[in-house]
C-alpha cells in the first residue's frame, strides 16, 4: 500500500534524514538496545514515521517488553507492512512503513506478554517521531 506521493529517491532521503535515521530507515539497520529515546517513553499520543510521516502505532498499543526498544502489541491498521528477513542465518517478520517502505523493527510472535496479540513489534525510536494527544 506503498504511498507514491512518500516515494524518494536515496539522494532525496540522504537530504532530509540524519545519518543514523538513514541507516536504519533506508538500509535496515538496528541502533542499540537501550539508546532510543521512545524506549521508556509513556506519554499519550501516536508514534509516526520518522521518515514520512504516516501515523503507525497508538501509544494505547505500547506496552514495556524490557527488550530495550519500544514495543507495540498491534499498529494502526493498515499502517505497517510484514516481510520476511532471513539475515543473519535466521528467519524473522521485517516490519515497514506502508507508505514510504522505511524499516521500523521486527515482529516477535508466541512470546508470552500479556497483550491481546500475544505479539511485539520492536521498533527502533529513530524511525519514530512522536505527535501528542491535544488535550481539550
Amino acid at each position: 500500500m506503498s504511498d507514491p506521493s512518500k516515494q524518494k529517491s536515496e539522494s532525496e532521503w540522504r537530504a532530509i534524514l540524519s545519518p543514523e535515521q538513514f541507516r536504519i530507515l533506508r538500509e535496515k539497520g538496528t541502533e542499540r538496545a537501550g539508546t532510543g529515546k521512545y524506549d521508556k517513553f509513556s506519554e499519550e499520543g501516536v508514534y509516526t514515521c520518522a521518515g514520512c510521516g504516516t501515523p503507525l502505532y497508538k501509544s494505547t498499543t505500547k506496552f514495556n517488553s524490557g527488550c530495550g526498544w519500544p514495543a507495540f502489541f498491534d499498529a494502526i491498521p493498515g499502517a505497517v507492512q510484514r516481510h520476511e528477513d532471513r539475515s543473519f542465518g535466521m528467519t524473522r517478520v521485517e516490519i515497514t512503513c506502508a507508505a514510504c517502505g522505511g524499516h521500523l523493527g521486527h515482529v516477535f510472535k508466541g512470546e508470552g506478554f500479556p497483550t491481546p496479540t500475544d505479539e511485539r513489534h520492536c521498533v527502533n525510536s529513530i524511525s519514530l517521531n512522536f505527535v501528542e494527544e491535544k488535550k481539550n
